[in-house]
């Protein structure tokens, strides 16, 4: 987190010279001895606007085993399902303050992203820190204060509030690649891939939309190359299951 929001405090700078001119747990830790490359497949649910297919992604999670889990991936469910939290929350106050459809329509696609870490944290028995929490509330403090500054920026102007967006979308793609590394459960790593065909999909949506506006977007957390192969790609279409690349944003 402490890279991402370093991250983000450059890309704040920047994209302000730019507009002018989304814990407890129950269980006993245990240190995986398995190897980190799965040899399973993985099942993609997630069609083009991003939304994942909840109900048919759990029946597979379901199907698969529940192993031990590291310290790590604990932390990593836990602080994953505040940032999926943090896409949604920030998508519906833009959507509230300047009413484009695009962030009503990715906000309810990150709702399912939220209940889709929601099932990891269910078949492991880890305490939710989004339960019971409104609209920008949030357990991990360095969550908070990003989404209090998501909100100033957001509010600048459309445009502001579609880098954001945009700005978040990379920012999970990052931080989703960063948790598949650590982990080499088959259940997570395809809700994670799942997230991050989403995220993919919210990315190409915003940049789109800021073009429109006749606005060229500049990555602020992945790489250009990175970012640039991502983009110049078409949505992405779910579906369909088979070896996954691991912390691959293409």
């Amino acid at each position: 987190m402490k890279k991402i929001y370093a991250f983000f405090l450059m890309g704040m700078f920047v994209l302000s010279v730019l507009a002018a001119g989304c814990v407890s747990t129950t269980e006993t830790s245990t240190t995986s001895t398995e190897s980190p490359t799965p040899t399973d497949t993985i099942t993609i649910v997630t069609d083009l606007n991003g939304t994942v297919a909840v109900g048919d992604l759990q029946s597979y999670i379901n199907s698969l085993p529940a192993a031990p889990l590291t310290e790590e991936e604990k932390a990593g469910l836990l602080y994953m399902v505040e940032e999926e939290k943090l896409a949604h929350d920030v998508y519906v106050k833009l959507y509230e303050k300047w009413g484009l459809p695009i962030f009503n329509n990715i906000a309810q696609s990150e709702s399912t992203h939220v209940e889709s870490v929601r099932l990891l944290l269910e078949k492991y028995n880890l305490t939710d820190p989004t339960a019971n929490r409104g609209i920008g509330e949030f357990q991990n403090p360095d969550l908070q204060a990003l989404y209090d500054q998501l909100i100033e920026m957001g509010m600048k102007s459309q445009i502001d509030a579609l880098k954001v967006g945009a700005l978040i979308e990379e920012t999970d793609i990052v931080d989703l690649q960063e948790r598949i590394a650590q982990t080499n459960k088959i259940d997570i790593i395809t809700i994670y891939e799942n997230l991050m065909m989403g995220s993919r999909n919210h990315l190409r949506s915003f940049v789109s939309t800021l073009k429109n506006y006749g606005v060229t977007y500049e990555p602020q957390v992945l790489s250009k190359e990175e970012y640039e192969e991502i983009i110049n790609s078409p949505m992405e279409t779910g579906g369909q299951s088979g070896p996954q690349g691991h912390g691959n944003s293409g």
